[in-house]
């Protein structure tokens, strides 16, 4: 199934590509977007972990800088039976954590400074739990792809835009090309459609992952102290993150941005506590 969302969300994606190609340049835009779109995905495919690591600033941690970190990691990683993942961590405030990776051997676990200094022991491995149960659910590679593609998108818009601004709008209809308006629509659109790809696969993979990382743990409670916690921090706290790449955070990076917060790639925090409180209570 996980390898099946791979393919959906690569097609998509390129799909999405060739016809955006085909609106600014007609039949020679969609060979060349397709030419693009299929170079993109095999470069995600085997380097999406390190463009996510370098998309959110994640540093390298070794065993001596975060003993604690490393022992929670490991042990989480030994009852889930899965290699353990490297250890990352951010310089922002925000409390935070994510994990990304093509698959269970080449993960990584990333959190930021913030949600050290915030979370005590039992919300920490609540939060790394889930972190964990993303990698050995195979949820990883989709986060990443989406994260390195979407983030591609919205640079080629980018050029796009420059393109229409200096004349590059003014395609030739005989040719299929279409008319600065058109073009225009399509560079709005395509970020959006790629957002709400984003957005329709990462949502019901969170609420799977807060209860494949409870049931690691044994118990709901840390996870659903640490959530709600980290709601309201991220409400507080700002975080410069590249809006591709918000969807892998365990909450919402961007979610005290009112506009943002209305296409959130993640499920309400308050619906998530609810369910994973809901589930221990009937054990």
């Amino acid at each position: 199934m996980s390898h099946l969302r791979v393919w959906i969300l690569m097609g998509v994606l390129s799909a999405l590509l060739v016809a955006v190609g085909s609106l600014l340049g007609g039949p020679r835009g969609s060979l060349l977007f397709l030419l693009l779109a299929l170079a993109m995905n095999g470069f995600a495919y085997y380097f999406s972990d390190r463009i996510a690591l370098q998309m959110t600033g994640a540093q390298p941690l070794s065993e001596r800088e975060a003993p604690r970190l490393f022992a929670l990691v490991r042990r989480l990683s030994q009852r889930a039976g899965i290699p353990m993942p490297r250890v990352y961590m951010t310089p922002a405030l925000q409390p935070n954590a994510f994990a990304t990776g093509r698959d269970p051997a080449h993960a990584a676990v990333a959190v930021t400074r913030g949600i050290v200094e915030l979370l005590d022991e039992e919300e920490l491995e609540g939060v790394l739990a889930h972190e964990i149960a993303h990698v050995k659910n195979r949820d990883t590679l989709v986060g990443a792809l989406a994260a390195t593609l979407a983030g591609a998108i919205g640079m080629l818009a980018d050029v796009a835009r420059w393109g229409l601004i200096f004349g590059g709008g003014r395609g030739d209809r005989r040719e299929g090309g279409l008319s600065g308006a058109g073009a225009i629509l399509a560079l709005i659109l395509a970020p959006i459609a790629a957002f709400l790809v984003q957005m329709a696969i990462s949502r019901s993979r969170e609420y799977l992952a807060d209860e494949t990382g409870a049931r690691l743990v044994g118990n709901a409670e840390g996870l659903a102290r640490a959530l709600l916690k980290l709601e309201e921090a991220a409400h507080r706290i700002p975080m410069a993150v590249n809006p591709g790449a918000a969807h892998l955070f365990i909450v919402n990076p961007l979610s005290g941005e009112a506009l943002l917060a209305l296409f959130s790639t993640h499920p309400p925090i308050r619906e998530r506590v609810r369910r994973l409180r809901a589930l221990f209570s009937r054990v």
